[in-house]
């Protein structure tokens, strides 16, 4: 949608050295697509969704806990390299 409006624009520019009006037309066209056409394009594309609510229970805080552990296990298993560097980052802060 933006790259219509773009070349829309310049094609209406472009044709504005012999008529003035058309240069109105282009900043009309500019400002309604400022105002209205970004806002709603966001909108659709990429809908805003609240961020996850912690856990409701001490149950899902040990899941989620548990999870993690077993994701640094084998972070630590699969990357021993980077994981001792790490350590050593840490450790010497």
């Amino acid at each position: 949608m933006g790259t219509i409006i773009i070349s829309g624009t310049v094609v209406l520019v472009v044709l504005g050295f012999g008529n003035h009006l058309y240069w109105l037309a282009a900043v009309a066209m500019l400002v309604l697509y400022v105002r209205y056409g970004r806002d709603a394009s966001t909108k659709t594309s990429a809908p805003s969704t609240p961020p996850a609510p912690g856990p409701t229970s001490y149950r899902a805080y040990r899941d989620r806990r548990d999870q993690q552990a077993r994701w640094e296990r084998r972070y630590r298993r699969e990357r021993p390299l980077e994981f001792r560097r790490q350590e050593r980052e840490r450790s010497s802060k």
